[in-house]
């Protein structure tokens, strides 16, 4: 067992205030701390701070506490209680705080010239799915999927893990705590803290979080009805694989009826924003009530989310690369939220209150907003720069290619907040990054489809998302989400199909994927063209088509557009006639789709028994 420190505790909002006189700080640390400072406030003077106000600028440099002070001695005995005994405590720190925390002790850590804080994670610069454990409790067992996507774990061993997790953290002269809620909406939010060892974790953690008012964080005390989901970030330190369950020195495992969460060795971030959405997963299809229909439940989607002047709300399913973040970043349309979400009885709202998107090859043309929204405040994870200048090489993949930044939605300029609405979906669009340069840009999906492709989930993983992905490889993924998933695919399955028969919406399928040929003599189909099916979708120029322009896709039985959508020309629309163009035979695009029809088939198998037959004759067919 690790040592524990026994020190005096002191909990702050901030650096430079203490709260407490029983700790001295002596001479050289206190230099230090103002040579600290005075490093963040240089270059911070360098960052492109273009169009902040003084105020916004005093507010950014802020190491004031203000009103939390009356809330901080509950914080400190519900850490106790949780057997944590540190000397420093930072609280929901304001992001100059933890800028100047990570400054200190976290090697690696810079501000770029936009501002934003670029970070290392360490070993790890992806998900670990493969580490996964779900704890085998009565009270879930029977919901649970169990399988190679919730890995059993006894209850013992997640024990063991905890204390390893809490031992380490008791070595730490300071620890990091932010309270906020998974859910925009109060009805169905779900209180979280997240406890670290790390500035650049808090940070990320207040950007994805929502985060509570300050007349809120009294639903945060010991006396609250509802007690917090508390996530153990110990990413730094190792599992031991002697333990039983663990195959490996990372392990992420959660258990429901204890309501916490333990991350060992693994320090990407990305773990504690997808296990909220695990705990999501879980927790809202049992809300308001398990033994309503399927329509009246509240559905947790992996999908971004917007809305149109005239409150036409549209969900993007899709996995990591696939252009979740990108599209549902549209300057005509209010974003709601840009990877996860619940559909509920009255409408949609964002699980997240931030955005956490890929950087690679970013670009203000190409994806302004997001381009725009790295500034002061925002996490750049595992991004390369120019120690000179401080300017990000958003084409460097040395470090990896799933360089990400994590920002608040308040960052977006045309963001639905509080990131709600009471509107249900009118257009459903599944997303997938075909490698085969099969499926087509665009194509109309019967509800059958729909339903046959979402619990396909059918996409490529592209490189960097996942550890050891080096290209992309076709998978399939349930629900555009199997990963997160804990109650079985037909679950969620259900409750869409019941929510689309109550509410109805146009559903398409599109391919950000390859077109002309696959990975590696092909090419990704341009992000200018997808935008224009995007709104072709959005402004009714697809729903006016008659279905006399609609042509069913041989085998895959796809209905996709005879000519021209917009500048998109018809010889991209149609796969086979890009094959064409590109040099490729009849012949070869034939073989390479019956290749991808069997792989489908072979897939569905696994789900065909819980699916009426229209759904299983929706399929591509051989």
């Amino acid at each position: 067992m690790l040592s524990r420190l026994a020190p005096t505790r002191r909990i702050v909002g901030a650096a430079w205030r203490p709260l407490s006189t029983s700790r001295v700080c002596h001479g050289a640390s206190a230099t230090r701390q103002d040579k600290v400072k005075a490093t963040l406030v240089q270059q911070l003077k360098q960052a492109e701070l273009k169009g902040w106000t003084p105020e916004e600028v005093k507010a950014a440099l802020s190491m004031e506490i203000g009103s939390k002070g009356i809330h901080v001695q509950d914080i400190v005995n519900q850490v106790n209680e949780l057997a944590l005994d540190v000397e420093e405590i930072y609280y929901n720190s304001p992001a100059g705080v933890l800028y100047e925390q990570a400054l200190r002790y976290e090697d690696g850590s810079a501000i770029v010239d936009s501002g934003a804080l670029a970070v290392k994670s360490g070993k790890k610069t992806g998900r670990s799915p493969l580490d996964k454990r779900v704890v085998f409790e009565e009270a879930s067992a029977d919901d649970v999927w169990w399988g190679k996507v919730n890995i059993k774990l006894e209850y013992k061993s997640f024990l063991t893990n905890r204390e390893r997790a809490v031992d380490y953290l008791n070595t730490r002269k300071r620890l990091y705590v932010v309270d906020g809620y998974g859910g925009w909406d109060p009805e169905y939010r779900v209180p979280v803290r997240v406890i670290t060892s790390r500035a650049y974790h808090a940070l990320f953690m207040q950007n994805m979080l929502v985060p509570p008012t300050e007349e809120e964080l009294v639903n945060f005390e010991a006396s609250a009805e509802k007690k917090p989901f508390v996530i153990f970030n110990a990413g730094v330190f190792p599992a031991n694989r002697q333990t039983q369950g663990m195959t490996s020195s990372t392990s992420v495992a959660v258990s429901f009826k204890r309501g916490e969460m333990v991350i060992l060795g693994t320090q990407y971030a990305g773990e504690m924003k997808k296990g909220v959405f695990t705990i999501m997963n879980y927790l809202m299809p049992l809300m308001p009530k398990r033994d309503l229909p399927p329509a009246d439940r509240a559905l947790p989607l992996h999908a971004s989310a917007n809305i149109g002047q005239d409150n036409d709300v549209s969900i993007f399913f899709g996995l990591s690369g696939t252009g979740k973040t990108t599209l549902s970043a549209d300057p005509k349309r209010d974003l709601i939220g840009d990877d996860e979400h619940v559909w509920h009885s009255k409408g949609v709202f964002n699980i997240e209150g931030g955005c956490y998107a890929k950087t690679i090859g970013l670009t203000r043309e190409k994806e302004p907003e997001i381009y725009d929204a790295i500034r002061f405040g925002s996490v750049l994870e595992n991004v390369v720069w120019d120690e000179g200048t401080g300017k990000v090489d958003y084409e460097n993949v040395d470090i990896t290619e799933n360089t990400r930044v994590a920002y608040p939605l308040k960052y977006i300029p045309n963001a639905r907040i509080p990131a709600k609405v009471e509107h249900h979906p009118k257009q459903i669009i599944l997303l997938t990054c075909d490698a085969f340069g099969v499926l087509p840009p665009i194509s109309k999906l019967t509800q059958d489809q729909v339903m046959y492709h979402f619990i396909s989930g059918y996409t490529a993983k592209v490189a960097g998302t996942e550890e050891g992905v080096k290209e992309p490889e076709a998978t399939f993924s349930a629900c555009f989400g199997a990963p997160f998933l804990v109650w079985h695919p037909s679950v969620y399955a259900e409750m869409l199909a019941a929510k689309l028969d109550k509410y109805g919406a146009t559903a398409y399928l599109v391919n950000t994927g390859w077109v002309g040929g696959p990975y590696g003599t092909g090419d990704r189909c341009s992000l200018k063209y997808t935008r224009q099916l995007i709104d072709a979708i959005h402004d009714g120029t697809l729903a006016s088509l008659p279905d006399s322009e609609w042509e069913d896709m041989p085998v895959f039985g796809l209905k996709m557009p005879r000519n021209n959508i917009k500048d998109v020309p018809k010889e991209i629309l149609r796969p086979q006639d890009a094959w064409l163009n590109n040099g490729k035979s009849a012949e070869e695009f034939a073989k390479v789709a019956g290749n991808l029809a069997g792989l489908f088939q072979k897939n569905f198998a696994e789900f065909a028994d819980r699916c009426s037959p229209a759904v299983r004759n929706a399929g591509p067919k051989l």
